[in-house]
C-alpha cells in the first residue's frame, strides 16, 4: 500500500460538553472548533498538544455511552504528564512501570479512559 493512512478524530461520549470541554482545555488540549450546527448536534473538536489526532465531544455525535471510551496517547516523559495532571486538578493514579512502556491513568469527568505511555524506543512521543 502507498496511502497514508492517519486517524485524525476520535469521538469521545459526554454528558455535559462544557464541562468536558473545560476539563479537556485544563489538561492542555487546544479546543479547535466549537459549533452548535442545529438544535440537538453541536460538534466540538479539542486536540492533544502535539498530536495529529484530535477529539470529538458534543451532541448528537455518537450513541456511545458516556464514561466506556478508552484511548491511549503516547507522551515523551510519564513522570512529567502525571505531573502535569497533577497540577491540572485531575485525579491520577502513579506511574505503572511495565516492559512495554511506563504508563499513566486517568479519566474526564464522564468516566471515560485514557492512559498515557511513553515507550523509550519512541522518546519524542
Amino acid at each position: 500500500m502507498t496511502a497514508t493512512w492517519k486517524i485524525e478524530l476520535i469521538p469521545v461520549p459526554v454528558t455535559d460538553v462544557d464541562r468536558a470541554k473545560a476539563f479537556y482545555e485544563s489538561i492542555g488540549f487546544n479546543a479547535d472548533h466549537d459549533h452548535q450546527v442545529h438544535e440537538g448536534l453541536r460538534f466540538v473538536q479539542l486536540t492533544p498538544p502535539g498530536s495529529a489526532c484530535s477529539i470529538a465531544i458534543g451532541q448528537g455525535l455518537t450513541e456511545k455511552t458516556p464514561g466506556t471510551q478508552e484511548i491511549q496517547i503516547v507522551v515523551p516523559d510519564a513522570d512529567e504528564a502525571r505531573e502535569h495532571l497533577l497540577k491540572a486538578g485531575v485525579e491520577v493514579g502513579e506511574v505503572d512501570d511495565q516492559p512495554w512502556g511506563r504508563f499513566v491513568y486517568f479519566r474526564d469527568p464522564d468516566g471515560n479512559s485514557w492512559s498515557l505511555q511513553a515507550i523509550a524506543t519512541r522518546p519524542n512521543g
